[in-house]
Parts: C-alpha cells; structure tokens; sequence
C-alpha cells in the first residue's frame, strides 16, 4: 500500500508541474498576467506553505535554526537569489516568450550541464554513456528547437535562449544545494529560497501592484493551480513519495513532468508541434531516464529509500 501510494504521489506531482507550466501560459497569453508578478506571487505563497508544512509536520526547529549559523545563512540567500529565484523566473519567462513543453524540456538538459562541469572540474572521468547522454541531449535539443529545419528555429529566440538559462540555474541550483541539504530539510531549504527569492522580485513587482478587473473565475482558479498544485503540493507529493520509493524510482516516474508539458501545450493549447520536436521530446525524455539510472547504478546505494531527497523546482 505504502508503495502504490508514493507511485501515486509522485506521479501526480510530476504531472502538477508540467501542467503547471501550462497553465501559466494561458494566463500569459489570454489574461496578460505579468511574468514579474507572476514568479513573484508563486514564489512567496509557496514557499510560505512549504515553511508551514514542516512546522506542523516535522523538526520545527530547523524553521530558525537554518538562520543561526552565519554561514549557512549566506549561503541560504545566495541560493534563494541565483538558484530558486533565478531557475524560476527564466523558466517562466521562456514559457511566456515560447511554451511550456520547449521551456521544460530546455530545462531538462540541466544534468548535461552538471556532467560537462563536473568533467571540466576533473571531479569524473568523461565516459562513452556520458558522451551518448550528451549526444542524446544535443540531438534532441536540435530537432526540439529546428524541427528538422536549419532555416529557422520552431520558437522565438529569447525563449530558446531563456530556456538555456533556466537549464543552467538548474545546474546551479542542484550543485550548490547538496551542503545545505545535509544539514537541513529540504522543506526548510526550498521553502525559505522560495521566500527570499519572491522577496527579491517583489522589490521590482510588488505583489498588490496587478489588476484584477479582467480577471474571470477561470483566471483566479488557474492561479491557485499554478501557485497551490504546480508549485507547493507538486515538490510535497515528491518528497513524500521517497518516504516509499528509491530516489531512482522517483527521478524516473518524475520524467511524467515533461511529457505532461508537451502533451497539455500540444493538446490544450493547440500549439503546433512538428514531428521531428517529438522526436526532440523523446530524445530529452530518453536522455533523462538514462541519467537516472546511472545516478542508482553508480550510487550503489543499500540506504533507506527516504534517505536522499532530490529537489524539483518546476
């Protein structure tokens, strides 16, 4: 029962962010919702939620105790600034500029990234998977972007080049997170980057400054989506999942995120998608699926399923 219950979770939140993605789009194009106030608001809300969580559910204590060591302090902020901050407003800046399927799988070439940095570090050996993972990774980002076509690309190049970013604050944001992780819950980390980064922004955008006259009940419910199911329960749902399930089972039911992405833009937004961006999709979707199953079988890992928690940041 534990076990179908985190297959449940997991997937479920998997599906919240890519559809999250999607729906942020819709309010971009139908309602003219500022990006600023957008990534703002979710930002905030959520990560409020996420502090709230621990505080009822777990070690409260670590709510505070994150802020006692200067150190980690510092680190805390940089990490709410250029990682949470920095991941989530170029991602939604590519979904308002692009979609959200083309900004999600973008994303998901982070993991290339950390291979090639951690290779040019001489922290690891570069190996032939390595190479066919990068290799997969290129190749589908080419015909994501072109659609077999060398002429001109298949979306506009600021979300391309937005997207890029995103996959590189990813990067940023998965490194320069494990020291924090080992001392402090995830919920605790994440929920206060969420909130030092939406504080940041609201000194651009403040989050009273929007107005709602045009707003319908479709709107309003699709914010509650975005900032309720596509960011606060969609990373609880995948933590709560590794309490039953190896981190590998995880990452690989977590690849539902992208699919979920393409599918709704495709299907709900009816944006165009050539054949040849399914097969840049499938590349992406394979090439993720291959670095999860090298993350388990170079772990070697006999812990307990719940003793690693990954962060997801859709």
């Amino acid at each position: 029962m534990d076990r179908r219950k985190g297959i449940f979770l997991v997937i479920t939140g998997a599906v919240f962010w890519g559809i999250g993605g999607t729906v942020a789009k819709k309010l971009f194009q139908q309602y003219q919702v500022d990006v600023d106030w957008l990534v703002t608001v979710r930002l905030l809300i959520a990560g409020i939620l996420l502090l709230a969580l621990q505080f009822f559910g777990k070690d409260r204590s670590q709510i505070l105790g994150v802020w006692k060591t200067r150190r980690t302090a510092i680190q805390l902020v940089i990490y709410g600034l250029f990682g949470m901050l920095a991941v989530q407003y170029t991602y939604m800046a590519s979904i308002e500029h692009g979609n959200a399927a083309v900004a999600t799988l973008l994303q998901y070439l982070a993991p290339v990234m950390i291979i090639v940095y951690v290779c040019l570090r001489k922290q690891s050996v570069l190996t032939r998977r390595d190479l066919f993972i990068v290799s997969l990774a290129l190749l589908g980002c080419f015909f994501l972007l072109t659609n077999g076509s060398l002429s001109q690309l298949s979306v506009p190049a600021p979300a391309v080049v937005l997207g890029i970013l995103s996959g590189i604050a990813l990067a940023f944001y998965t490194l320069y997170a494990i020291p924090l992780l080992k001392q402090y819950d995830s919920l605790v980390i994440v929920g206060w980057a969420m909130i030092i980064g939406g504080t940041a922004l609201s000194l651009i955008h403040p989050p009273w400054q929007i107005d709602f006259s045009g707003f319908t009940l479709e709107a309003y419910l699709s914010l509650v989506f975005v900032i309720l199911f596509g960011t606060m329960l969609a990373f609880w749902f995948y933590i709560e999942s590794l309490q039953s399930l190896l981190p590998k089972e995880s990452s690989l039911l977590g690849s539902m995120e992208p699919l979920a992405a393409v599918v709704t833009t495709v299907f709900w937004l009816k944006e165009p998608f050539g054949l040849f961006q399914w097969a840049g999709t499938a590349c992406i979707i394979g090439m993720i699926l291959l670095v999860a199953l090298q993350k388990e079988s170079s772990s070697r890992r006999n812990q307990h399923p719940g003793n690693e928690k990954p962060l997801r940041v859709s």
